[in-house]
């Protein structure tokens, strides 16, 4: 069968374009403008913020009334302005908000806020 070179499959490699390579470096240009831990200390952020709507309204997650707490907006107000707001998004939950509202005020301190495509 070494004697047919017909009959054997060939794999064959292409060198590729060019062209991608502004592609990698654009990419790499965004892993510096979104500073890897800055996006994991938000992700951290909404991650409790989401454990604890779940201990506040004491339900499951379907349950919990339509609520959106935007990092961004937040960061966008004066201290009391964020907890004004934050009042007035959890005025249906009947349990004392003081300690969510709180421990959010704290964590967000000194987050940057996010412009662009990787905001919701």
């Amino acid at each position: 069968m070494a004697s047919e070179p017909s009959t054997q499959s060939r794999v064959m490699f292409q060198a590729g374009d060019k062209t991608e390579e502004p592609a990698h470096r654009k990419l790499g240009k965004l892993t510096v403008k979104y500073n890897r831990k800055d996006l994991q200390r938000r992700l951290d952020i909404e991650e409790w913020i989401d454990g604890q709507l779940h201990l506040l309204f004491d339900c499951e997650e379907e349950e919990i009334p339509e609520l959106e707490i935007d990092i961004d907006e937040l960061l966008e107000l004066t201290d009391e302005g964020q907890r004004t707001r934050l009042q007035e998004l959890l005025q249906e939950c009947g349990k004392p908000k003081e300690d969510f509202i709180n421990g959010l005020l704290y964590r967000i301190k000194g987050l940057r806020k996010m412009s662009g495509p990787l905001k919701k």
